[in-house]
């Protein structure tokens, strides 16, 4: 075997993470060491992403795009398969799972709100002055906003592939933008709040103290016995998503052999949404091993939280940072109007529609959790709760919890989003029809969110 430079696929691998490395490293010492940078809390991962995007553009970098988009299929699912799997904190039954059903209502409402205004605004442009764009492009905005780069890069080339030209770019684009929206508007509506003196924090508790049962409980497998346990920890997050792959092909090889036509609707979705079904399996394995453990038949825990916090943390920065570098800017050149009026629309009813719903669902914390849930709505979760740092320095109130267990409602609750995105490319009709449905599903969730829990004793 050639182990010199010779052999491109033998050290492209390491050349590519090198890049990924460097730009994360470089993100971080920009932020610590430039203050308007570190006054819009950026995240570091989008920082990074954007400097390898303009690195790819000058010529410094020569970057292999289809590892890069591999990097960002990939890295959604494991990220989601790690979150899955923690452990959840023995709490006393109370109304929070209603919470965490609201909150996944209102992470889900703002996809259909999202959904419902993008569709209109590419409908009316290929109506008028685009009569060639793509109908269902629309629906970009929430892959983007709503979900991230992950799912943006999934759609995104879904649509390509039905003939949307230049779609897997245009989603990361808005995905892209969405980051824009989340730290730097984000961070002009901290500054008016602060202003008018709902602020109490000052600053973000980076220095925060943890006790040591935060990185090892007592019931947990050894820090470093006959396997270390980030080994423990990666090897059940890589057999997951080795299920995963083995249940996806089953269930799309089952569904194929039923029908074509059903096959060519749904399959490409199930591949694209695969992260679904590697949380679900992930939740799965984390209920058998509770069960398991209380019976006798395993004596340890085996997730370690921090660690799986640490490595979807991971997982999630490399693919943004993959994510938003492979972006194509020559694909979106000719779609400069649909995506300034979706990044623009995109920002404003998230934020009209989240002052609406959130005073309904958080009346206790309500800035507290329309902040995280902006940033998250336009951003990610990170986003989310480097905004909301700012009003709650230590995260005292359930707001940055919210966003994790509406989060895992909002993965069931958004499972007719997968329906939808792969209705309305069909035909104009189905654009129609998808729209009309975004309002009836609308109007279920608001249900949810203005009727669960209500009148309850706080």
């Amino acid at each position: 075997m050639d182990y010199s430079a010779a052999n491109h696929a033998l050290w492209n691998v390491v050349i590519q993470f090198g890049y990924i490395a460097v730009a994360i490293l470089l993100a971080n010492l920009l932020r610590q060491r430039v203050r308007f940078i570190r006054r819009t809390m950026m995240p570091i991962a989008v920082l990074g992403g954007f400097l390898l995007l303009f690195g790819k553009y000058v010529g410094i970098v020569k970057l292999d795009a289809a590892f890069m988009e591999m990097l960002t299929y990939h890295g959604i699912a494991l990220g989601f398969i790690a979150m899955s799997l923690r452990v959840a904190e023995k709490k006393p039954e109370s109304s929070e799972s209603k919470v965490g059903l609201r909150s996944g209502a209102v992470i889900v409402s703002s996809y259909m709100i999202q959904g419902a205004v993008g569709l209109i605004i590419t409908l009316i442009l290929s109506f008028t002055v685009m009569p060639d764009l793509f109908r269902a492009a629309g629906l970009l905005l929430p892959m983007g906003y709503g979900q991230g780069p992950g799912q943006a890069n999934n759609v995104g080339n879904t649509y390509q592939n039905l003939g949307f030209a230049g779609g897997h770019s245009f989603g990361l684009a808005i995905a892209a933008a969405g980051y824009v929206v989340a730290c730097l508007v984000g961070v002009i509506i901290l500054n008016v709040l602060r202003k008018q003196g709902k602020l109490e924090g000052l600053k973000a508790a980076e220095d925060e103290v943890y006790d040591a049962d935060y990185f090892h409980g007592s019931e947990e497998i050894p820090i470093s016995g006959a396997v270390d346990k980030l080994s423990v920890q990666l090897a059940m997050i890589v057999i997951i998503y080795l299920v995963t792959f083995v249940a996806t092909r089953a269930l799309t090889s089952g569904i194929a052999s039923v029908s074509e036509g059903l096959a060519n609707t749904v399959n490409t979705l199930l591949w694209g949404f695969n992260f679904i079904i590697g949380a679900a399996l992930a939740t799965l394995v984390r209920v058998l091993l509770e069960k398991m453990r209380k019976n006798g038949v395993i004596r340890r825990q085996y997730q370690n939280n921090y660690l799986l916090n640490r490595l979807s943390g991971a997982f999630f920065d490399v693919m943004i940072v993959a994510g938003i570098a492979s972006i194509n800017v020559e694909d979106i050149r000719g779609l400069i109007l649909p995506f300034v009026l979706l990044a623009v629309a995109g920002g404003v009813v998230t934020w009209v529609h989240l002052t609406i719903v959130c005073k309904a669902v958080y009346p206790d914390y309500y800035y507290e959790g329309l902040i995280s849930m902006f940033g998250m709505m336009t951003g990610t979760i990170s986003s989310g709760v480097l905004l909301l740092r700012e009003l709650d320095p230590s995260l005292s109130t359930p707001a940055a919890e919210n966003l994790i267990t509406g989060s895992s409602f909002g993965i069931l609750l958004g499972a007719p989003v997968l329906v939808l995105v792969g209705l309305a490319p069909k035909s104009t009709a189905m654009c129609f029809v998808t729209l009309g449905l975004c309002f009836v599903y609308l109007a279920v969730l608001d249900t949810i969110i203005f009727k669960v829990g209500r009148g309850e004793k706080k």
